[in-house]
């Protein structure tokens, strides 16, 4: 089992609190749609997690122990991160850019250990991309990238997976496979953390809802008992109506909040 959590975790950069005093416990088996308007510090509290920045004060930490201090080999086995508008910056082919998610396992050069060749031809398979296996990943498309570093971080079925909007740029059918392969892995007993900005897919999809204003904790809790037209207002000042449950639910945006 994994535990990922925030302790008082702040960061601040040029002068600006990007996040501030953010407190949580997330266990495994939940997908947790992290969501706020543009700026609210989605993407710095997804790296904090990750280990990928110090914060300036609390501790971002998994089972106990500060992730930025856990061995790096050891803590890339375990969580996989996917960033936000991912690049490709060489021309490898698509199956080598999906198999470096397997660098905890793999040599620096020649071919895969053997008994991982199965598992680089099911992910690219699981997500579309078998007619792209040796196509320069340089020449992809901005969708068809997303998806191959979906494929990347899924591939050696880490523990607790990291995702910034891991659905943009993807048309809808890609969106939502993502979105139900996200989903999958929380069923299977994984950790899914994802902000996100569609947020019917959220209310669809994630188990759980954490809304950051002004990198401020604004909730957080199960998805349909956290989402609300009076959380809507308060985090994205916009009126909206919220209707259906699971696989049906939905966000209808009427108009922003104190226009008639």
């Amino acid at each position: 089992m994994s535990r990922l959590a925030a302790s008082h975790l702040s960061v601040r950069r040029g002068g600006r609190t990007i996040l501030d005093d953010v407190s949580f416990e997330l266990e495994d088996g939940a997908f947790v749609a992290v969501v706020g308007a543009n700026g609210a510090g989605k993407s710095t509290l997804l790296m904090a997690l990750a280990g990928l920045l110090t914060p300036d004060a609390g501790t971002a930490s998994m089972d106990g122990q500060p992730v930025v201090r856990m061995d790096r080999r050891a803590l890339a086995r375990r969580r996989a991160y996917l960033p936000q508008n991912p690049r490709a910056e060489w021309p490898i082919a698509v199956e080598r850019l999906v198999a470096l998610g397997l660098t905890p396992h793999l040599p620096a050069f020649g071919g895969l250990p053997g008994g991982w060749e199965p598992r680089l031809t099911e992910a690219i398979a699981a997500c579309d991309l078998a007619a792209h296996r040796l196509q320069p990943a340089t020449t992809l498309s901005g969708g068809e990238l997303a998806r191959a570093m979906l494929a990347r971080a899924l591939i050696g079925d880490p523990q607790v997976v990291i995702a910034d909007e891991p659905v943009s740029g993807l048309d809808p059918r890609h969106a939502l496979d993502t979105m139900a392969r996200l989903q999958g892995l929380a069923m299977r007993g994984k950790l899914v953390v994802a902000a996100l900005h569609d947020l019917t897919l959220a209310a669809r999809h994630a188990t759980h809802l954490m809304a950051l204003k002004d990198g401020r904790l604004a909730a957080f809790g199960p998805t349909g008992a956290t989402l609300s037209a009076d959380l809507l207002r308060e985090v994205f000042q916009v009126e909206a109506r919220i209707g259906g449950e699971g696989p049906t639910a939905y966000v209808d945006y009427l108009g922003l909040a104190g226009l008639s």
